[in-house]
């Protein structure tokens, strides 16, 4: 066991039992999966992708590329989950991945023997030949060896949340510099949330073992947490990542709520989204230590300098038993000087430079130590680390060595200030690229900033806050400093060291190596985008936060540049990985999108009506009754009833959409193709939208309720996107229009009332003095009423059946009345399927011929297009592809023999032509059964269609194997007068 016997922050009196690939093993409360997996000398605990080298713990935090776990079993699993950032609880199982049969015998470790045919770019050169073998066998092949964990296939047991938050100052990092900022919003009354991903707030103050005011930096973390409780406004968030910056203040986090139980509790999600919407914010996230590449430098026992500290401070874990540091910084110094103090064996201190202050050195020598100057580590052995070969004064040495804790200096973690398109600047002082330009709001404290010491890091976390507090009006005084002593942090910039031997690694996780860059240098790809794309340098779980910068330093020597004109990535949003499921929430299964009913939906239940799903509405598709055999027989009894007496359907899913104001008929004279503003005070028309390019977005039905107020109706899929498109050209393209929407779908019911006896039956239902008849209210006429003894209502005389027809809306509360009394007076109610068939008996062109590709003249509607007025789409409409009297347009389609049945969909083909994609002439858009004329029917897209009508083609299914011969009609089947919607 490597535990040590005394110090760190773990709790003692909470031993933990856990599992790592079907070993029990133990731990204590306050350790991560990876310091009690060093704790119990596991060392290797994974392989890395490509090549599938043996693999240990590199770091202590979300930067770790090599200690990635899958987590728990069954339904439960999470693959590529980092075992630094795992807290530890009991009953953990862990299991190591991307191995077969074992992580101890990797048979995919063979990769190794042909690494050199799989450097950089290697699929952009291979498997391009024979291209046969493409679908066949390289990309199976390829997708059976990518990955690294397995998701487990299984629905997710556990839930999430989505949640909003507001403040004035969102703190982001609980370090000394975080920690400080809330400090001094938090006493100045400001509302302030401070965010940090550990479940113990403190930062490097929990695992540098500093002195504040004469105490242990931990305790003063912990009382300063304290104090940040007391204000009641005042939020800590523990476990909780912020990992994007985005527009207007706002900011994404999500909260790991239960992620450190074995099972979430009853009624607890396991982790929440936060949104947090910030006045104001101060990004406190510390920095990143960065390796040294060399060869073997991936090799279980080489880690972080910085980590192995960690482990041997926070959580009295000694990372080996025979411990070289090998380093270009003062830190790591500080480093080895703390571990010896803990009782760790540190044998040899290896640095880069010629000189090292005495003060630094000494501690090491008399503890006894070897001290090696303006050497270097060139290179490893052992299956695990055993022992490291040292260039010395032009001299090679092996020491013996099980741990080899590195060090190439610090990178302030400047990534969310990128977020929103800006890029850090080089710093020759530390060697690391820093902020320059913020996203709106937000400043920079501490090793985010590049301050690394500890007074600076305290005396600028309340700068900061002082200073963004300020831009809101909020007096807060700076508070006194506690006193600390800083560390030295002298740094000589070194990245790769040229002379080792064998695979040095740059990014750990990739198996991207010096190697690579070399290549992609030598074969042009020297941009840094070009070069994180060829070599996939950065592109992995970690996003290259230990791999980027030394990558880009080594190809900047490669060039000849600097490291400031070769420049870096860009960083984009999430900083670490984020579960899908935490995005989605409770947006999953039924709950994906939420389900809308109608006003008469409970209504339609009692009567039994068949439901289906339209968007993301549940309307009633028919409504069978006993001794009906299917489906069919049931629409056909309802098509029949409203032919031949009275029906009624639930169309309140039709958008509705309130538009006022003086220039609204000018808004829709410039949104629809026909004329608007001349639309009479309580008339209605029918109107077809194009968008930009000329093609038809939507079609529906507005009427004129007054001088300077319309009501539109649009089909119910594109009901959202019309909203959406008006607001554009109201906010965007004629700003100066005085007018103003309101969507009033869910506010009205509004049912369609068909068939012969319609009016008969509205009389008893429209109160009096209304006058419904065909003088006072004729076809296409509006206006407003009320009905049932004084509920108000909208009527419109409009019909999509082609019967005597009228729509009548009454706010939502009272559609289970008005659909009660048209049952009460012998109306027949009516699903989606009889609707259908009558539309298409009618010749009405719906949503499978609105599907985006046609334009108005497809559609039989060309001669609706104004000509002396613009709107959308106009232009656009009349390129020549689109005015080709050759293209596909609406017709209907009746089979030769009546007997067979329409499919929709069939494509049309000549007669006596093969059925192959050269002789498609159009498709089959919808069918119905016609109980009205005895026979299957359709409606479909014809090349030269109009000028076809009596000719006969085949409509051939490929799919369904059936090859019908039809005729071509005019596409109205029944009433192509109109005379009945006019009676």
């Amino acid at each position: 066991m490597s535990r040590l016997a005394k110090g760190g922050l773990i709790d003692r009196s909470q031993p933990l039992d856990f599992e790592f690939d079907d070993r029990r093993l133990k731990g204590y409360a306050g350790d991560t999966l990876a310091s009690a997996l060093l704790a119990n000398d596991v060392r290797l605990v994974g392989r890395s992708f490509k090549y599938h080298r043996p693999r240990g713990i590199l770091t202590a935090g979300p930067d770790e590329p090599n200690a990635l776990v899958e987590l728990r079993s069954g339904a439960r699993r999470e693959p590529n989950t980092r075992a630094t950032t795992v807290e530890l609880y009991d009953r953990l199982v862990a299991s190591s991945q991307n191995r077969w049969p074992s992580l101890g015998l990797d048979l995919m470790a063979v990769n190794r023997l042909v690494a050199p045919l799989l450097g950089a770019g290697f699929y952009y050169k291979t498997f391009m030949w024979p291209s046969a073998f493409w679908e066949k066998l390289y990309e199976p092949l390829i997708r059976r060896a990518a990955g690294l964990g397995t998701a487990s296939g299984l629905p997710d047991p556990d839930t999430y949340e989505k949640a909003n938050a507001f403040c004035d100052l969102l703190v982001i990092g609980a370090g000394p510099a975080g920690l400080m900022a809330a400090l001094t919003a938090a006493r100045a009354g400001a509302r302030v949330i401070l965010a940090d991903e550990d479940f113990r707030l403190g930062g490097r103050l929990l695992s540098d073992n500093p002195l504040i005011d004469d105490r242990p930096g931990a305790d003063w973390a912990a009382r300063a947490v304290a104090e940040l409780a007391s204000f009641p406004d005042v939020t800590v968030m523990a476990r909780t990542t912020v990992f994007g910056v985005y527009d207007g203040g706002t900011y994404g986090a999500v909260e790991r709520v239960s992620d450190h139980l074995t099972t979430p509790p009853a009624h607890q999600p396991r982790q929440r989204l936060w949104r947090i919407v910030a006045k104001r914010a101060v990004l406190a996230a510390g920095a990143t230590e960065r390796p040294i590449v060399f060869g073997g430098n991936d090799r279980p026992g080489v880690m972080l300098a910085g980590a192995v500290r960690t482990y041997a401070n926070r959580h009295a874990v000694a990372a080996g038993d025979d411990v070289a540091v090998f380093a270009n910084n003062d830190g790591a110094w500080l480093a080895a000087r703390d571990l010896l103090r803990a009782g760790v064996a540190v044998r040899t201190v290896i640095d880069i430079r010629d000189t090292v202050d005495p003060a630094l050195t000494a501690p090491l020598r008399e503890g006894g130590a070897r001290v090696l100057t303006n050497s270097r580590v060139i290179g490893t052995s052992g299956k695990l680390l055993g022992e490291i070969e040292v260039l010395a004064d032009g001299h090679r040495a092996r020491i013996a060595a099980d741990t080899l804790a590195i060090s190439g200096g610090w990178s302030p973690t400047v990534h969310m200030t990128c977020h929103l398109g800006d890029r850090p600047v080089w710093n020759e002082e530390i060697s690391a690229f820093v902020p320059d330009r913020t996203p709106p709001g937000l400043s920079v404290a501490g090793a985010a900033a590049g301050k690394f010491g500890l007074s600076e890091c305290l005396s600028g976390g309340a700068g900061a806050a002082i200073a963004a507090l300020g831009d809101l009006s909020i007096r807060a005084t700076l508070p006194a400093t506690p006193r600390t002593e800083d560390e030295p942090r002298r740094v000589t910039a070194f990245w790769h060291v040229a002379e080792s031997k064998g695979a040095a690694f740059v990014d750990l996780q990739n198996d991207v190596t010096a190697k690579d860059i070399a290549i992609a240098h030598r074969e042009g790809f020297r941009a840094v985008e070009h070069l994180k794309r060829y070599t996939t340098l950065g592109m992995a779980t970690d996003q290259g936060k230990t791999s980027n910068l030394t990558g880009l330093a080594i190809m900047a020597a490669l060039t000849g540049k600097g490291i400031p004109q070769t420049g870096t990535t860009v960083f984009r949003p999430p900083y670490t990985p984020v579960a899908i499921g935490a995005l989605a929430g409770h947006h999953r299964g039924r709950e994906f999108r939420p389900t809308r009913l109608t006003p008469t939906h409970a209504w339609a239940e009692r009567q039994g009506a068949v439901f289906v799903e339209a968007g993301a509405w549940l309307r009633a598709q028919y409504y069978p009754k006993p001794g009906e055999a299917d489906w069919l027989e049931t629409v056909n009894r309802e098509v029949l009833a409203v032919r031949s007496g009275v029906g009624f359907c639930d169309v309140s899913t039709l958008g509705k959409i309130d538009i006022q104001g003086p220039d609204a008929g000018t808004l829709l004279d410039r949104v629809y193709i026909n004329a608007w503003s001349t639309l009479g005070v309580g008339k209605a028309r029918y109107g077809v939208m194009l968008r930009e390019d000329g093609m038809v977005m939507d079609d529906g039905t507005t009427s004129r309720l007054g001088p300077d107020h319309f009501i539109m109706t649009t089909t119910t899929a594109n009901a959202a996107k019309v909203y959406q498109h008006l607001e554009f050209c109201l906010q965007v393209l004629w700003p100066e229009l005085d007018v103003q929407l309101a969507s009033v779908s869910e506010q009205w019911a509004q049912l369609s009332i068909a068939g012969p006896k319609a009016r008969e039956v509205l009389a008893g239902i429209v109160d009096a003095p209304f006058d419904l008849s065909n003088e006072a209210f004729p076809f296409m006429a509006a206006g407003e009423a009320t009905v049932l003894g004084g509920t108000r209502a909208r009527l419109f005389r409009i019909s999509f059946s082609g019967e005597l027809a009228y729509e009548i809306a009454v706010p939502a509360r009272h559609g289970v009345g008005l659909a009660e009394a048209l049952l009460a007076a012998g109306a027949t109610p009516y699903g989606t399927e009889a609707l259908g068939v009558m539309r298409i008996e009618k010749g009405h062109a719906a949503g499978n011929e609105l599907n985006g590709q046609t334009t108005a003249a497809d559609l039989g509607l060309g001669r609706m297009m104004s000509k002396k007025k613009d709107f959308i789409g106009r232009a656009l409409s009349q390129r020549p592809g689109l005015t080709d009297p050759k293209r596909p347009a609406l017709v209907g389609f009746r089979p030769v023999d009546p007997a067979q049945r329409l499919r929709g969909g069939a494509h049309f083909i000549p007669m006596g032509a093969d059925a192959v994609a050269a002789n498609d002439q159009g498709h089959m858009t919808s069918v119905a059964y016609s109980p009205t004329v005895g026979h299957w029917i359709g409606l479909g897209l014809l090349s030269d269609g109009p000028d076809r009508i009596g000719e006969r083609v085949r409509a051939v299914d490929p799919v369904r194997n059936a090859d019908i011969e039809v005729e071509v009609c005019h596409p109205v089947f029944v009433d192509p007068q109109g005379d009945k919607l006019r009676v």
